[in-house]
């Protein structure tokens, strides 16, 4: 008995420093796939990212993300913004931004700090000034800064609910916002979606619950008495003619009609049809 204890604690002991070592890994896996995206450029095949050398505020960006998304579920952590970002670079090459550096850093910037003080994992409300402060210590121009704030404060799916999405849409706004669409459609979204649902203990389905046909902000904010599946929906199969870029909306497509093929085999296994 004290040899299977001894072995038992051994083998706990040695889960424990794989574990952490995993971890170390992921942290370094994570910045070095940002260093070699930007360096490749955009989603790694050379789409409209900067061969330039990287900025130090891009690099600062990425160190602040990770710091304020760590112990986000993986719905919403540091590989989501990652994947934005290499989405929002790849999008700007396909939308011809690739030329002008500036609208590059706007979308690179903005991709990378969008989801710092998102309403969903705010811990304080003094986080909702820390993408703002952190432009102003950089040095951000003011032109810029101005664009980035009106990217990370206005490309939520919460203000085309209530009416307060960008009237005039700037192609670097349009970019960012649909990367961080396109994440969340698709084989990834639906990860991430029941990801979400799981970490806020929603239940699965329930048939006598029905999505919401008229949303508030207040309502879709709150997300009161809702089911996971229900937010594919309320959600999720709206986005793809929400899409403000024809690079976006052509990478819509696919990602939704590989949502709706899923749904329907949910809905089959669920009733047991299948």
């Amino acid at each position: 008995m004290a040899l299977r204890a001894l072995s038992t604690t051994r083998l706990m002991l040695n889960f424990s420093i794989l574990n952490a070592s995993r971890d170390l890994r992921n942290s370094a896996s994570i910045r070095q796939r940002s260093i070699s995206v930007v360096r490749s450029g955009g989603a790694g095949r050379g789409e409209g990212g900067r061969e330039m050398g990287r900025s130090e505020v891009v690099t600062k960006a990425e160190m602040l993300m990770e710091e304020h998304m760590r112990g986000n579920d993986a719905s919403h952590d540091a590989w989501h913004v990652f994947r934005v970002r290499d989405l929002a670079l790849s999008l700007a090459g396909e939308e011809g931004l690739a030329s002008d550096p500036d609208s590059m850093e706007i979308v690179e910037l903005a991709a990378l700090l969008h989801d710092i003080g998102d309403y969903k994992y705010l811990r304080d409300p003094s986080e909702e000034k820390i993408v703002e402060n952190f432009l102003e210590e950089q040095g951000v121009e003011e032109s810029k800064k101005i664009k980035i704030l009106r990217i990370v404060r206005g490309m939520g799916f919460k203000n085309e609910i209530k009416g307060l999405a960008e009237k005039e849409v700037f192609p670097e706004f349009g970019v960012v916002q649909d990367a961080d669409r396109l994440d969340t459609l698709g084989a990834i979204g639906i990860a991430r979606c029941f990801t979400f649902g799981g970490s806020r203990n929603k239940v699965l389905h329930d048939p006598a619950i029905q999505p919401r046909s008229d949303l508030s902000q207040e309502s879709y904010m709150k997300k009161e008495e809702q089911t996971t599946l229900n937010h594919f929906y309320e959600k999720l199969l709206k986005l793809k003619d929400l899409m403000k870029t024809k690079a976006g909306r052509r990478r819509a497509e696919k990602r939704h009609k590989f949502m709706l093929e899923y749904l329907e085999e949910f809905h089959k296994e669920w009733d047991g049809r299948a």
